[in-house]
């Protein structure tokens, strides 16, 4: 008995004592604390639990965060002896005034009630009051691609009431920039959190007035290794490839045309891939103008082996009006009737054009000088290509067009220098 009486239950002797303590039921709480006095100062600070999303494609961010309120009614005061405050659930707040406040631009949120409504509301003797409420949103982001991928961008959640404009209502943040905490743990995958801050200002509305808004303000840098693994790597190598072209020999058409069809189907496989996963904007971004560069790179190395083609096969056309226009005359009737025991100089091959039809061999051997001729003839034609062209180089140097020699540094030194002036200016 003497243990019951020091510990009875507070519930069962005070039924009904809590609405009473605080005179819920004597008061209209559909007016505002101080109503046709001055604007009552609501306090508001913010702590982000989470960043849980951002979403280039549809503009927006989610956000998980504790929103708590601090202002007095003394509607709400009641004797203490003890100075202590009072705590409660959701349940009272539907009974009293609270502040409207609502996120501006906001797409959706929701307050968490699992497992039970995550709201808290704590009343002090002198009518002191703290709201808290646990809210995921999904707020607008007005975001700017024009250096995407390796962009920052600024979001903002706005706060505001809905419908105390300043005159009624004076939102600010109770601490300043103090106002706002943020879980360390906080982070992303592909944007580095860089800083959060707050502002504040007035809004106006032409029908309504002037509202106080509030305003979460953070900055995002965006990680570029997952895109150089993902674009620039890719399309760098397709354009690299590409080069490949102009060390193979002009003549193996299949080989050439395959390699620049394939190179740029690759291409336009990354740039389809990349602008899947963006919004439809209407400026160019800076991973298109990588990779349209690198597409017309591409296209050009294919456009160049056509300009080989078509060159070669124009030279090969003249060579043959030229053998059509002076056909060889070289063999049988100027063949000289003498035997010759592979000791020759081209002085003597040449002399086998002075001998007459008198003095030909029979016709037997007739045959046998002649494939002698032609062999020295073939041999004195090979001497004279040595004497102009000096050594003869390899099979892929022999069959390589001008164009080709030429491409083979304009081509990756024009690619440097523009990834030199693209990395230095948006990086």
């Amino acid at each position: 008995s003497h243990i019951y009486k020091k510990n009875h239950d507070m519930t069962k002797t005070w039924k009904g004592k809590t609405e009473q303590l605080l005179r819920v039921d004597d008061h209209d709480f559909t007016m505002r604390p101080a109503f046709g006095g001055p604007a009552i100062p609501v306090g508001v600070d913010v702590q982000v639990e989470s960043l849980d999303s951002i979403s280039e494609v549809d503009m927006d961010f989610t956000m998980t965060l504790y929103l708590r309120h601090y202002w007095k009614d003394e509607r709400l005061s009641f004797p203490s002896t003890t100075n202590k405050s009072m705590t409660f659930d959701g349940r009272l707040v539907k009974k009293i005034w609270v502040p409207d406040v609502f996120f501006v631009h906001s797409k959706r949120s929701f307050i968490h009630d699992t497992t039970t409504e995550n709201i808290m509301l704590r009343v002090f003797p002198d009518g002191h009051v703290l709201y808290s409420m646990r809210i995921t949103v999904t707020a607008m982001c007005n975001m700017d691609f024009s250096h995407f991928p390796l962009d920052s961008q600024t979001c903002s959640l706005e706060l505001e009431s809905y419908a105390y404009t300043d005159e009624d209502l004076m939102l600010y943040w109770k601490n300043g920039n103090e106002s706002l905490k943020t879980d360390e743990k906080i982070s992303l995958s592909q944007f580095l959190i860089h800083k959060f801050h707050t502002t504040s200002r007035l809004a106006f509305y032409s029908s309504t007035g002037w509202y106080n808004r509030l305003y979460i303000n953070f900055t995002l840098r965006r990680h570029i290794f997952f895109f150089l693994l993902q674009t620039y790597f890719p399309a760098t190598l397709m354009v690299m490839l590409s080069w490949v072209s102009f060390w193979i020999d002009r003549r193996a058409v299949p080989a050439r045309v395959s390699l620049g069809i394939t190179t740029v189907l690759t291409m336009s496989t990354i740039i389809t891939g990349v602008n899947a996963s963006m919004p439809r904007v209407s400026y160019i971004k800076a991973v298109d103008i990588y990779l349209w560069v690198s597409f017309v790179f591409v296209f050009l190395s294919v456009l160049e082996y056509a300009a080989v083609n078509y060159l070669t096969t124009v030279q090969e056309r003249k060579e043959m009006k030229l053998r059509d226009k002076f056909p060889c005359t070289c063999g049988i009737p100027h063949s000289k009737t003498m035997m010759l025991d592979g000791n020759y100089s081209e002085s003597d091959a040449n002399s086998l054009a002075g001998y007459t039809r008198n003095q030909m061999a029979p016709e037997e051997e007739k045959q046998e000088k002649m494939v002698v001729h032609l062999a020295v003839s073939d041999e004195a034609h090979s001497s004279r290509k040595r004497g102009s062209k000096g050594h003869v180089g390899s099979r892929i140097i022999q069959n390589s067009h001008a164009i080709d020699k030429y491409s083979r540094l304009i081509f990756p030194g024009t690619y440097i220098f523009f990834n030199l002036i693209y990395w230095s200016v948006f990086s």
